[in-house]
């Protein structure tokens, strides 16, 4: 499937694309919008990166001229039958269009066809359905897009921040491999699989030799790569880099290099995935290694934008997609103005 991708070429883009957002194919009048009700759910609001998703996205909105009493935003809780009673709420009260941010992200199908089903365009958002049923899509002409980055490219940055110290200094025990932990976030989201695969898969790329320690489900919480790390480390001493698939994990996982005693940069590495403000503050400090920006500005924004297309009945493509940006010292005091 073709995919349309949003070239962020430099940072300076990146900051342009996020102050401007991405426009609709055609100016729709903030006057076609004020009466249209949006349904947005949430797979979870107890989820750093998708309150930040979430509030940029309502505000975006109202901007664009949806009234704010037209926009209903619900919590998930991580409960997959809990999302899908809440969208066919939505349905029975006639939303002219549903964002959503899948809990499981294998329910695509059922939930789109009863969103189709209905009648009602249907905007995919975080959490990619997979390529098989965005063909589907395109294959039933339906009213159905995603909107997100591809978490191959994440993976692979996390890799690259690792690999670019250079494999003599990341080797830190010299015995020719690069020990690591790996702590993954929901092992059915995609995100969660690419990320695990594709950061390992950039060392190797790179010409590293690895040996995974330990690889533990942390589901996207703080204090579960805490303690999971802890546990980690202690059992396995020889640690150079804990991976994280994002970052609140790897906030939780830095709680605990600090108290095992050991400190990020001189004794082990560290990278997360989100571009948290916490996060990148620590990137600055020296205390994390890296962490890669997922775009949430960009992405709720054009997501925004898509539903104003349904709403419009101009349609749009059945992916729309952005790029991350790799985090480092080099560049985090630029992402953390951008984003603040």
């Amino acid at each position: 499937m073709k995919r349309k991708l949003i070239s962020l070429l430099t940072v300076a883009a990146l900051m342009i694309a996020m102050l401007t957002g991405c426009s609709s194919k055609n100016e729709v009048g903030a006057e076609q919008l004020a009466d249209k009700k949006v349904g947005v759910c949430i797979y979870q609001f107890n989820d750093n990166f998708m309150t930040l998703f979430r509030n940029e996205l309502q505000n975006y909105l109202v901007s664009k001229g949806f009234s704010e009493e037209n926009i209903t935003i619900v919590d998930g809780a991580n409960n997959q039958d809990t999302q899908t009673a809440q969208i066919q709420e939505f349905i029975d009260n006639k939303v002219d269009v549903l964002i959503v941010n899948l809990v499981n992200s294998s329910s695509a199908g059922t939930i789109t066809d009863l969103v189709a089903g209905a009648g009602i365009p249907l905007v995919y958002i975080n959490r990619e359905p997979g390529p098989a049923e965005e063909q589907r899509w395109a294959d039933k002409n339906m009213n159905v897009c995603y909107v997100g980055c591809d978490a191959r490219q994440s993976g692979t940055y996390q890799g690259e921040i690792i690999s670019d110290i250079g494999k003599n200094k990341v080797d830190l025990n010299k015995d020719g491999k690069v020990q690591y932990i790996m702590i993954e976030g929901d092992p059915e989201n995609i995100d969660a699989q690419y990320r695990t695969k594709y950061s390992i898969k950039a060392l190797q790329d790179a010409g590293i030799n690895v040996q995974c320690l330990d690889d533990q489900i942390g589901n996207w919480d703080m204090d579960a790569a805490k303690q999971l790390v802890a546990e980690s480390l202690a059992a396995h001493p020889q640690t150079e880099v804990v991976f994280c698939n994002n970052d609140a994990m790897a906030l939780g996982a830095l709680e605990s290099i600090k108290a095992a005693g050991r400190t990020v940069g001189t004794d082990i590495y560290l990278v997360g995935c989100d571009a948290l403000a916490e996060a990148v503050d620590d990137v600055i400090a020296g205390t994390m290694t890296g962490t890669v920006f997922n775009d949430h500005i960009t992405q709720s924004h054009s997501a925004g934008d898509a539903a104003i297309n349904y709403v419009a009945g101009i349609g749009n493509d059945h992916y729309i997609g952005c790029n991350y940006v790799k985090v480092t010292k080099d560049n985090a005091k630029k992402i953390l103005d951008s984003v603040k």
